[in-house]
């Protein structure tokens, strides 16, 4: 065995199962699906613990999950009905630990010709965290889907007013 090789064998070893290690942190979609429960968005105080949620199932747990979303953002959220051109639609996956924070996102639609617009809603779901603690679920996985206009403001469609037609 050539002993003089071998530190740069186990360097180049460590680099490619750390390579690995990061490359299963990445859904297909190029979306963070690592593990972020201590993610709390930089130069900003974490948000006061909201009160609990009493829902059953992850489909009740949704209006809870919207209603929090909308309370932290109340001057971004669209009033009225949306108009029949959206800029943005997409469909999000966020799995929150027992106490509200946030695990893991996970698109299941993203609007890919709209980044600026994934970016907003990974940061707005990062920044309304935590969310109301899941207290008969335990965890649970909350989807809900994205309408997001031009300006910058946006509905939920669980709590959508609807939309204007053409």
């Amino acid at each position: 065995m050539d002993f003089e090789r071998l530190p740069r064998r186990l360097a180049l070893a460590g680099l490619f199962a750390l390579t690995l290690w990061l490359a299963g942190c990445a859904s297909t979609d190029g979306s963070v699906r690592g593990q972020m429960s201590d993610a709390t968005p930089t130069n900003q105080t974490p948000n006061p613990i909201p009160r609990a949620s009493d829902a059953a199932t992850p489909r009740d747990y949704r209006r809870d999950a919207a209603g929090h979303v909308y309370a932290r953002n109340k001057d971004r959220i669209y009033k009225g009905k949306l108009p029949p051109l959206l800029y943005a639609i997409g469909t999000l996956e966020v799995n929150l630990d027992a106490q509200g924070r946030v695990r893991s996102m996970h698109w299941l639609r993203a609007p890919r010709h709209a980044p600026d617009a994934i970016a907003e809603i990974e940061r707005t779901v990062l920044n309304a965290a935590p969310y109301p603690a899941p207290t008969r679920l335990g965890q649970v996985t909350w989807t809900d889907t994205w309408l997001w206009d031009k300006s910058g403001r946006f509905q939920l469609d669980t709590l959508s007013e609807g939309q204007l037609q053409d």
